[in-house]
């Protein structure tokens, strides 16, 4: 997603550098969306595989409207819609087949069980091999897979976003469902690299994330500090610690950190060798409860979005 849109600005040649190094180093999950840039970064992605398609396990994901101009024009889940994006997707992409095709965010307009049909008939073209879904509630999970197995669920984890784990990772794990995490890094501020909210680029849409603002980050912070203190204990980043501890949660859990940069790239992937020890979870455990984290994930639009 940072790759074409707002995390700042961006460098293609070193956006394509870093998805193909990623392949060389067995990262063959590759997770993009219509919406990002406004169908942009799916042709960036798409160029980046071209002659390297074999092995890739290529996901995307439609329901999020953007005009022309980039403005949010909604959510659409209708069959039609659904047949749309894909023949879209696939033409951007320059594949033939999307492995995992989510629905983006739900459409309340739109019966799941409708939505998830037009989805399946995708299914039996041949177009896409696996339905995903993307912050669905609990109820809308069980309802879909009725309809057609979902392979995965996307919806955000993280040490500071751990609400999943009430009711939709417990769902999912019933079902035979993936659990695919973004914002592993929380947004970046799991990293470390923000030490006051002036250190957000003045185009980045973090300035308006509730989580980054005011006495919220503040209280982030230390959060942060906590993570920082194991990574030094374990010779290793407070990004390769917050990627080690979601591994740790089992096997189904896939985090999918964004960078857009090579070097980011490389650490992030190293964090699959790090071993977290008794003391150190429990030292994360006692310091990420559930909810300590101030401010909610999204501004309130986004917010009644997600888990639905």
């Amino acid at each position: 997603m940072g790759m074409s849109e707002f995390y700042g600005s961006s460098d293609e040649a070193e956006s394509v550098a870093t998805i193909r190094r990623a392949l060389e180093l067995g990262v063959n999950f590759l997770d993009t969306a219509d919406m990002y840039g406004v169908g942009t970064n799916e042709e960036l992605v798409g160029r980046a595989i071209a002659g390297r398609r074999d092995g890739i396990v290529l996901a995307t994901k439609f329901g999020n409207v953007r005009g022309p101009k980039g403005e949010f024009l909604g959510v659409n889940g209708s069959p039609a819609y659904v047949r749309d994006a894909c023949e879209a997707s696939l033409r951007r992409l320059g594949v033939e087949t999307i492995d995992l095709y989510y629905q983006h965010r739900v459409d309340p307009k739109v019966p799941i069980e409708e939505t998830v049909g037009a989805m399946s008939d995708l299914v039996t073209a041949g177009k896409v091999r696996h339905l995903g879904l993307s912050e669905a509630s609990a109820a809308t999970i069980r309802r879909a897979n009725d309809v057609h197995p979902i392979a995965a669920l996307q919806t955000e984890y993280s040490l500071w976003t751990r609400d999943v784990e009430s009711e939709i990772l417990p769902t999912v794990r019933e079902l035979g469902i993936g659990f695919v995490a973004y914002s592993p890094l929380g947004r970046g501020f799991l990293t470390g690299g923000f030490k006051t909210p002036d250190d957000i680029p003045v185009d980045d849409y973090r300035r308006n994330s509730p989580r980054f603002q005011g006495e919220n980050f503040a209280k982030n912070i230390a959060l942060v500090d906590v993570v920082s203190e194991i990574a030094r204990a374990n010779g290793a980043t407070p990004s390769q610690i917050a990627l080690a501890w979601l591994i740790s949660r089992g096997n189904d859990i896939v985090p999918i950190p964004g960078t857009k940069r090579v070097r980011y790239l490389e650490e992030n992937a190293r964090a699959v060798d790090i071993v977290l020890d008794a003391t150190a979870l429990d030292s994360i455990e006692s310091t990420f409860p559930f909810g300590v984290t101030a401010g909610t994930r999204y501004p309130e639009a986004g917010m009644a979005a997600v888990n639905r």
